[in-house]
């Protein structure tokens, strides 16, 4: 027994030094993400708690609804500032889309960012990803698509995946309204410029048609 508790000290050396290291501390909500915490992070560490976190914008629900529920509560645009989260559209097996807080702007093509549970990394998923690239593909330079660092390649991934948009941290101005790109454009509405001559309505006018014409137009 005085050879065990002699013993102890370094048994209990020999068993810290062979544990896993933990992940590093971060407080995170992790209502979206579910499960038991590990090492202070949700199994699976889901991309909405960490872009939450360090964005700052406080969103909940699948990445797919972030762009919606910000309007009106959250600035929206196009082009990418640091702090402001890039909404992922759904796209093949990314159902949920995915959002990321921008760190840092590179140029109008470049920028770093991080997110969670992108690339798998030493084979588990849920993964935080610190600074690494996205970069415009889109051939308007509107941020529409983007290709993404994927760490087991260790390179940007082929992948062009659409954007909604950025949101901003800050609130909308008065009376700013953005209109999502992916909406299907308004048919036009009917120029003055053609307008059918009254020659050519007053020829129909046992035309029915020519009478709803004439009625809308004031003729």
């Amino acid at each position: 027994m005085v050879l065990f508790r002699s013993l102890l000290p370094a048994l209990l050396l020999l068993v810290l030094a062979a544990s896993p290291a933990h992940a590093r501390a971060i407080d995170i909500d992790d209502r979206d993400a579910g499960g038991a915490a590990i090492d202070g992070l949700p199994p699976y560490l889901q991309c909405v708690p960490y872009a939450r976190e360090v964005s700052g914008i406080r969103i909940y629900g699948d990445a797919h609804t972030w762009w919606d529920q910000a309007e009106g509560r959250y600035a929206r645009g196009t082009k990418p500032k640091v702090g402001a989260v890039m909404a992922f559209r759904p796209n093949g097996n990314s159902r949920l889309g995915h959002v990321a807080a921008v760190s840092k702007v590179i140029d109008s093509r470049t920028v770093l960012i991080r997110h969670a549970n992108w690339s798998p990394i030493n084979g588990r998923r849920g993964q935080i990803e610190d600074n690494v690239q996205a970069v415009d593909v889109s051939p308007e330079n509107d941020w529409s698509e983007v290709r993404v660092w994927y760490g087991p390649n260790q390179a940007l991934g082929s992948t062009h995946w659409p954007l909604a948009g950025f949101i901003y941290a800050s609130k909308p101005k008065p009376g700013e309204q953005l209109r999502d790109r992916a909406a299907p454009a308004r048919a036009p509405v009917l120029a003055r410029a053609n307008k059918p001559a009254k020659a050519e309505l007053a020829a129909r006018d046992g035309d029915p048609i020519a009478a709803i014409i004439k009625r809308e137009l004031g003729i």
